[in-house]
């Protein structure tokens, strides 16, 4: 305990910014940006609520396999895929508002748990690898979504609005209208503060949420997934069964990613059939990364400040990009080039961090030893 108050205050400071490189950069970039954007302050917090009670849901679905030692959930994909063939079953039944909201999450359920099984038991064969096999597997399934929504849906699926569907008779339309859901749970309980509107419902499902995360860590399952994430080996020689274990994380973050879809798209008010859930997973996970985040270490914490910064930064883009080159479309390639390029970052960061640790804990070895034959 002395030791670490014997620090000096340099060295702090420096392992400080060591282990928030991600955040400092972001909050050094927005802080560039915000005044070439020339946005006011009232429209620049609207917008970061907005997009808050929009992405918070989603975002906080990552946690779960992190916290089993599965890493990066790009697969959550998955469940925002079962979240959107249920909105799509939920505007053909004309069902619309607070009822309709709550039947497209109730669908969700099964389909979202059956794709995320299906992932987990992939994963379980591929143990070590579980970031890249859950991104190739949010292919796979893509193209099966593909194949439902373009050839099934009307032709075996009934679809009863032609509305929906695309004119040869069978399909769904590229885009399905959502305006009369639209952000009806955004509107429930909403409250305007000097002309900021702050959705109350909203943030309450992810406070409820939040809770639930804080509550199941406590739980026995919770405490199995975390010495699981922690050692398979140890974690086995003790009685739990990993593989089932893993599988639940995995299962649990699909169907909150199709809670947090449905969450999304009312918000929306339109659904992309095609495109909807293509970006979904790697800017959740880049928000998750740019909050401070790791592979194997995630919290509350790192979500809600990783949404702040990185839709601070995808709002100020744009305008600062407009104003260096007097072209809008420099920004809009700037922000994407920045989610995946901090994603890579940070992996990176990661990976040389954990070598370094490595290193140091051999090294450290090394000389208990030779301290140990010298006695």
């Amino acid at each position: 305990m002395n030791g670490k108050k014997n620090i000096p205050a340099g060295k702090k400071l420096l392992e400080l910014v060591r282990n928030n490189a991600v955040p400092i950069m972001f909050i050094i970039i927005c802080a560039i940006f915000i005044p070439m954007a020339g946005f006011s302050p009232s429209y620049l917090l609207n917008e970061i609520v907005t997009r808050m009670g929009r992405n918070l849901f989603l975002v906080l679905c990552l946690l779960f396999p992190i916290m089993a030692g599965m890493g990066l959930n790009f697969a959550m994909t998955l469940g925002a895929m079962g979240a959107e063939i249920a909105v799509i079953l939920v505007a053909d039944w004309q069902i619309w508002g607070i009822p309709g909201v709550v039947l497209a999450m109730i669908l969700s359920i099964p389909f979202s748990a059956l794709l995320g099984f299906i992932c987990g038991t992939l994963q379980n064969m591929a143990k070590g690898r579980e970031m890249i096999t859950s991104y190739i597997i949010n292919f796979f399934i893509n193209g099966w979504y593909q194949l439902i929504v373009l050839y099934v849906m009307g032709a075996v699926i009934p679809i009863i609005h032609a509305s929906i569907m695309l004119p040869r008779g069978y399909g769904i339309r590229n885009t399905v209208s959502l305006l009369n859901m639209r952000q009806c749970l955004d509107d429930l309980l909403a409250i305007r503060v000097a002309g900021v509107k702050i959705p109350v419902f909203t943030f309450l499902l992810v406070g409820l949420l939040c809770l639930f995360i804080v509550w199941f860590r406590r739980t026995k399952l919770g405490q199995d997934m975390r010495a699981v994430g922690q050692d398979m080996e140890v974690a086995k020689a003790a009685g739990i069964n990993v593989d089932r274990t893993r599988i639940i994380s995995v299962v649990m973050s699909t169907v909150c990613a199709g809670f947090g879809m449905v969450i999304y798209l009312q918000n929306i008010g339109n659904l992309p059939t095609y495109t909807g859930h293509a970006q979904i997973g790697m800017f959740c996970i880049a928000a998750l990364l740019v909050g401070g985040a790791s592979v194997e270490k995630a919290g509350i914490g790192n979500a809600f400040l990783g949404v702040i910064l990185f839709h601070m930064m995808f709002i100020v883009a744009p305008g600062a990009g407009a104003f260096i080159t007097g072209d809008s479309m420099v920004g809009e390639y700037f922000r994407v080039f920045l989610s995946y390029g901090v994603i890579t970052l940070a992996l990176i960061m990661y990976e040389a961090k954990k070598r370094m640790a490595k290193s140091k804990a051999g090294q450290e070895l090394a000389a208990a030893q030779v301290k140990k034959e010298d006695a």
